[in-house]
């Protein structure tokens, strides 16, 4: 059973990526990149705790590409990795991120914005978020960080002119 839950319950990439972390923990591997890894990873945590000294919440893309269409990735597991490259620091530093729209592609596929907030800032860093999508104004179709849905020719706001978040 644990056997079938495991090799059904995770696509080739997961698969890939699960082997690559166990190989990298191996005896013979610790030292040369689990150590120097945590040494890496202190250092992103102390940039990022210097940013978070002068700022409230750190802005970027969330990646250096836009969205695929649904149902299609990357073939090639290098170009799928360097599609998290902009979300691996927050991660590693153990801070709150999330991403939201911020425009559109040619073709129409979503751009993301990525905020970053500091440790336990999790209502701060989705205040910001929240800030600015009624900035922003809504994407037809897009979903706001309140669950709220936009409509067609609705523009995020409601009939009477008001904010419907």
């Amino acid at each position: 059973m644990y056997r079938k839950s495991r090799s059904e319950g995770f696509g080739p990439e997961v698969k890939r990526r699960i082997m690559l972390g166990s190989f990298v923990l191996s005896s013979g591997y610790y030292d040369a990149y689990y150590l120097k890894a945590l040494r890496v990873k202190a250092l992103i945590k102390k940039a990022f705790d210097e940013a978070f000294a002068r700022y409230d919440v750190i802005l970027g893309p969330a990646a250096p590409t836009t969205a695929p269409k649904l149902g299609e990735s990357p073939k090639d597991p290098i170009k799928m990795y360097m599609g998290d490259i902009y979300t691996i620091a927050a991660n590693l530093a153990g801070l709150p991120a999330l991403s939201v729209p911020c425009g559109k592609d040619a073709k129409g596929l979503p751009i993301g914005l990525q905020l970053i907030g500091d440790c336990f800032q999790e209502k701060r860093l989705i205040r910001a978020a929240y800030t600015y999508e009624q900035a922003r104004g809504a994407f037809e179709g897009a979903e706001s960080i309140s669950g709220n849905k936009s409509l067609p020719g609705r523009g995020g706001r409601d009939s009477d002119g008001g904010s419907r978040i």
